[in-house]
């Protein structure tokens, strides 16, 4: 079977004028997806600026058409639950025709997809990406929710996680299903790499910059250790002002290191700042995937990483030093031996391995794949 086929992108995470950047990963595989089949993606959101109870919005976006309905807000839950159904119902009625149901984000929106294979006979596989499932994140899911996921996932043809990492934790927690990994998508076209000109040690950290997921202030414990060794080095942490710690550099006393904080820029200024550092860093306590790790590699920089998210499967590369969680000593080991660590790195090999790994084409196929097998089911 290798016709063009209508998919529905369910959507629990997904850009809109409430959030734009919210599910952008969603986003990209829809994209992906989109090179090979028809793609309509259907997302509810809460709007407090909202004056209707629903409000609809319908584009294409980047050849996607794209049905949103915002939702007025309330602090009365059956009327937000009522609000949601109701919304849902006739977005599918606006939506047309379809042949399979791509769902993002099993609880809660995978009721809807219970619906569609019951009422429609519509297959429908499940994009996980959420660290509720990750064993160390404090986003526990209830008792309730793990029982109604478990009913989602046993409906489902597949359920694919963006990386083993996750994969594996969500089977821990007892949601057994068919599991196939498929990874978020890299441009790899935007993050390319090119020749290093630095004569100083820069480091570079990408994120939301939260302590308890990314480990931020472990990361400047390094920092203060790294400045009694060496006698220059940067350190640029991305995703907002750093304000909240402010006071815990101060009381570090950090000499011979510039430490900065930037706020969220956009892709082409990430793609600058990961091709001009020496090394990308992530020390994050837990990850589903890890976005930044494989767009360094991409932009030809080497990247020490925790053991989480993709970075799991990156252990055997000569581009990715893994350490343990919370491993402090050996995170300022690995970036004062970084030389002998990463030598010899052939930037351009780094770039092809991830396009053969994450590009739009090889995700792709690597859904239209599942999508023609839950047809044949």
């Amino acid at each position: 079977m290798s016709n063009k086929l209508n998919v529905l992108f369910l959507c629990g995470w997904y850009p809109s004028k409430v959030l734009p950047t919210n599910g952008d990963f969603i986003q990209r595989h829809a994209e992906a997806v989109s090179l090979n089949h028809n793609v309509t993606v259907i997302h509810i959101i809460t709007d407090k600026e909202s004056k209707q109870n629903i409000r609809y919005a319908s584009e294409v976006v980047n050849g996607i058409e794209t049905q949103i309905a915002y939702i007025k807000e309330t602090k009365n839950p059956i009327k937000k639950v009522y609000l949601f159904i109701k919304a849902f119902f006739l977005l599918i009625d606006k939506v047309g025709t379809f042949d399979v149901v791509h769902l993002n984000e099993l609880f809660p929106f995978g009721v809807f997809s219970l619906y569609l294979k019951g009422g429609y006979k519509t297959p429908f596989i499940i994009s996980e990406h959420s660290t509720n499932y990750l064993n160390a994140s404090n986003n526990k899911i209830n008792f309730f929710e793990k029982i109604i996921s478990k009913i989602i996932i046993r409906n489902a043809f597949a359920i694919c996680p963006v990386s083993n990492y996750l994969s594996l934790s969500m089977q821990k927690m007892g949601l057994e299903g068919n599991y196939v990994t498929v990874p978020n998508v890299i441009d790899t076209q935007l993050f390319t790499s090119k020749k290093k000109e630095n004569s100083f040690l820069k480091l570079v950290h990408v994120s939301s910059l939260k302590d308890d997921h990314k480990n931020i202030k472990g990361m400047l414990r390094v920092a203060k250790l790294l400045s009694e060794k060496l006698q220059y080095f940067e350190w640029n942490f991305i995703g907002n002002n750093g304000n909240q710690y402010i006071d815990f550099i101060n009381k570090l006393d950090i000499k011979n290191a510039k430490i900065s904080f930037l706020e969220h820029i956009n892709h082409s200024e990430i793609v600058r700042e990961l091709q001009n550092a020496t090394i990308c860093i992530s020390f994050s306590n837990y990850e589903t995937f890890g976005i930044v790790i494989p767009e360094a590699i991409a932009s030809g920089t080497p990247v020490i990483s925790t053991d989480t998210g993709i970075s799991s499967s990156f252990k055997e590369s000569n581009f990715c030093k893994v350490i343990p969680i919370k491993s402090e000593q050996l995170l300022f080991e690995s970036i004062l031996n970084h030389k002998t660590i990463f030598a010899d790195l052939d930037f351009q090999k780094m770039n092809t391995f991830i396009k053969q790994k994450f590009s739009k084409e090889i995700i792709s196929n690597e859904f239209s794949s599942l999508y023609y097998k839950s047809l044949k089911r």
